[in-house]
């Protein structure tokens, strides 16, 4: 077993973006840890004001500091919001973290996002690809802004000696995530359609793209549990990735939603709507070195996201200041 770096022990510990999917897991699982978990109310902290961020920073004390805050969204909201996600994603990291410089915070992870990867990296994506190549122009707003944010922590450790990390991690689905539309990543939105096809009795399941597209995807709860370990286990500039190692077709993954949901009609993919990258599968042996693996199968964490889903039919969520 790696050896521990940092003991969570009786500290206190602010998750920024708790009320987003990935954000309250890890609210969640940090409830098994021996440490105070401190959450900021959105009506008093905006965190992309700098002075909301300090002042609220410089009362609550934390001292680990956990960035789940974004916006986040998938190709149609990157594509029509490219200023609100560029902007927006600036803000709160660079408030957040330079706010943590400045308070003393002991220990602050960062959570970014595979798509800060070129598009055509080699597969599977090392760490080292990062500004290696173009970006994918349907998410490059976002992936611009989260390189930033890997890049200055990556300048405070170096100037400060702060001991700040970054993680990069694939497709997140699960409880809490948001089903609008107009804004989900393809897993929810997937969910979503496929739910409201069996609903409405529909013969077909329209899908963007050719189906053909590969993608690795990762429960919350799976990811919740490595943010811990990377917290007590893991100081580098290093970005890490957080993956499943496994991945799979677009089409694939639609019918499997489908299998879940218990839809039987035809899967029809439209190539006039844009693919996106052809293939994401990120390099995760640096994670496994940590000791650290994925728990939750595709199949059994696609079950409980829909059962949640349907105890939970009106929490359809805006992707504003949501989980990375």
């Amino acid at each position: 077993m790696p050896e521990m770096l940092y003991d969570l022990s009786g500290k206190r510990v602010w998750v920024a973006g708790d009320r987003g999917m990935v954000g309250s897991a890890i609210v969640r699982r940090l409830a098994e840890e021996p440490c105070q978990v401190i959450l900021a109310p959105r009506t008093k902290v905006d965190l992309t004001r700098q002075d909301q961020t300090e002042t609220w920073m410089s009362q609550a004390q934390p001292q680990v500091v956990i960035v789940a805050a974004a916006r986040v969204g998938g190709i149609h909201a990157n594509n029509t919001r490219p200023a609100e996600f560029i902007y927006d994603n600036l803000m709160i990291e660079a408030n957040v973290v330079h706010a943590a410089r400045r308070m003393g915070v002991e220990k602050l992870l960062l959570l970014g996002s595979s798509c800060i990867y070129p598009r055509l990296a080699p597969q599977p994506i090392q760490e080292e690809a990062l500004l290696s190549g173009p970006l994918e122009p349907t998410n490059e707003w976002y992936a611009v802004a989260k390189i930033a944010g890997i890049k200055l922590c990556q300048a405070y450790r170096r100037q400060y000696g702060s001991d700040f990390i970054t993680a990069m991690p694939t497709n997140i689905y699960g409880p809490g995530d948001n089903f609008d539309p107009l804004g989900s990543h393809v897993a929810a939105a997937l969910l979503r359609k496929a739910h409201l096809a069996k609903s409405e009795g529909a013969r077909h399941l329209d899908v963007w793209g050719t189906g053909q597209p590969r993608r690795e995807f990762l429960h919350v709860d799976d990811l919740a549990d490595a943010v811990v370990r990377l917290v007590t286990h893991y100081s580098s500039e290093m970005p890490i990735n957080v993956g499943t190692g496994d991945d799979l077709t677009i089409k694939e993954l639609a019918e499997l939603v489908c299998e879940v949901v218990g839809f039987t009609g035809a899967i029809r993919f439209d190539p006039s709507k844009p693919d996106g990258t052809p293939r994401k599968l990120l390099d995760v042996s640096r994670m496994r070195a940590l000791g650290w693996e994925p728990r939750i199968d595709l199949r059994e964490g696609f079950r409980r996201t829909y059962d949640w889903f349907l105890r939970n039919p009106g929490d359809i969520r805006t992707p504003e200041h949501a989980a990375a």
